[in-house]
């Protein structure tokens, strides 16, 4: 194969966008959530990742854009696979590292253009602030924080 073939080839293979975020707890377990300004519900701390940028640099990025917190990432939690919908015509995958346990969250200082507030959670109440497929993902990242194995998760395309 030449270069040019070989060029033509990875020009042809699918792609997809690529989001991190963290899963930071209290003492007690409850899950920081922030509250994007521009979606009706909350999410966990993180975004998108930008072309080539490794997912944890991205979540650490992410972390210290949205709320001021410079934080070393530990292990990989979840990893979620999301299927094309509506107007985005490429599948996600979402990244979710263990951000850690905090017991100080004074630090914390939001990004005023995009994040509106932060609240602390506890997990059986996580389903009225997130989306079902992002309920399930903070689910699966507590679950395998407790484990130490990490969990993979499929949200198929909606029919």
């Amino acid at each position: 194969m030449t270069f040019t073939d070989e060029a033509t080839w990875y020009a042809s293979l699918a792609t997809m966008y690529g989001t991190a975020a963290a899963l930071i707890t209290s003492p007690a377990g409850e899950v920081l959530l922030v509250k994007p300004n521009y979606r009706e519900l909350w999410s966990l701390p993180g975004g998108i990742l930008e072309d080539a940028e490794p997912p944890e640099e991205g979540c650490t990025r992410e972390v210290l854009e949205e709320i001021g917190l410079d934080l070393a990432m530990g292990p990989l939690l979840a990893l979620h696979w999301i299927a094309p919908s509506g107007l985005r015509p490429k599948p996600m995958v979402a990244f979710v590292f263990d951000g850690g346990v905090l017991s100080d969250f004074s630090q914390i200082v939001l990004q005023e253009e995009e994040i509106d507030e932060f609240r602390l959670v506890p997990p059986p109440e996580l389903a009225e602030y997130l989306p079902a497929h992002m309920t399930s993902r903070v689910a699966g990242a507590i679950g395998a924080r407790e484990t130490g194995i990490p969990v993979y998760l499929s949200h198929p395309a909606q029919r």
